[in-house]
């Protein structure tokens, strides 16, 4: 099993950048495939953007394609997501997640929800007009 905690949320103007991070524990991070995942107010979670355990490999939303980054640092257990040219629609609570990949694909990157075993407990973002 993995832990999962978040850090990095916050509230920003709109245009402005934020980095979250993720920090797992408790397993061999680089044996997981990690993913970021968000959900507004009375919306359901959505994919935002995932990463192979490898990390050579990445996907993304359309909403966020072209100012959103996944990376991750296996040496340090800890996935990221920086966000830049933030906008109001882009608040939400974000959930780092964790899918078991050994025995598949280095490039293996899940999108849905339910590809994912573990969750961390969210951070908010706040993106102000």
């Amino acid at each position: 099993q993995v832990q999962l905690v978040e850090s990095g949320g916050g509230l920003v103007q709109a245009g402005g950048s934020l980095r979250l991070s993720c920090a797992a524990s408790g397993r061999t991070f680089s044996n997981y495939a990690m993913g970021w995942f968000r959900q507004a107010p009375g919306k359901e979670r959505e994919f935002v953007t995932s990463i192979s355990r490898s990390g050579g490999n990445t996907r993304y939303a359309d909403s966020v394609k072209g100012r959103f980054t996944i990376s991750r640092d296996n040496a340090k257990n800890t996935v990221y997501l920086q966000m830049t040219s933030l906008k109001p629609e882009d608040t939400a609570i974000y959930y780092c997640a964790a899918q078991p990949a050994a025995a598949l694909s280095t490039f293996y990157v899940p999108i849905r929800a339910n590809n994912y075993d573990y969750w961390g407990q969210g951070t908010q973002v706040t993106v102000s007009s």
